[in-house]
């Protein structure tokens, strides 16, 4: 009797520490995906990115932009593209973001 609750101890820890390593592996690669996108709207807008910091916050806030302003055109679907489609959304909405920012009156905002 005791062998087969130290099995089944086992294995409720082993599939607790199992989605430990899938939600830190999950967030891993969302940390490189707003990083990747805040560098590519880096690349586009001043030739260079931000560093790594400032590439993750551009990426996340550009994704949420993005996200937004694709659904109003119904091109949501996009998003939905693996990876590469949340890269392109956060590209879009970072770029409009900062183009917005400057159009509203902070010229070197991102500069």
């Amino acid at each position: 009797m005791g062998t087969i609750v130290a099995i089944i101890a086992i294995i409720i820890v082993a599939a607790i520490a199992l989605q430990l390593v899938f939600q830190v592996g999950g967030l891993l690669i969302a940390l490189v995906m707003w990083m990747l996108a805040g560098m590519f709207a880096g690349r586009i807008l001043r030739g260079s990115g931000y560093g790594p910091v400032g590439d993750v916050l551009l990426g996340l806030a550009g994704g949420a932009v993005g996200s937004f302003l694709l659904g109003l055109l119904n091109l949501g679907w996009i998003g939905d593209i693996w990876l590469v489609g949340n890269i392109i959304v956060g590209v879009i909405g970072a770029v409009a973001l900062v183009w917005i920012v400057r159009l509203l009156g902070k010229k070197d905002f991102a500069t």
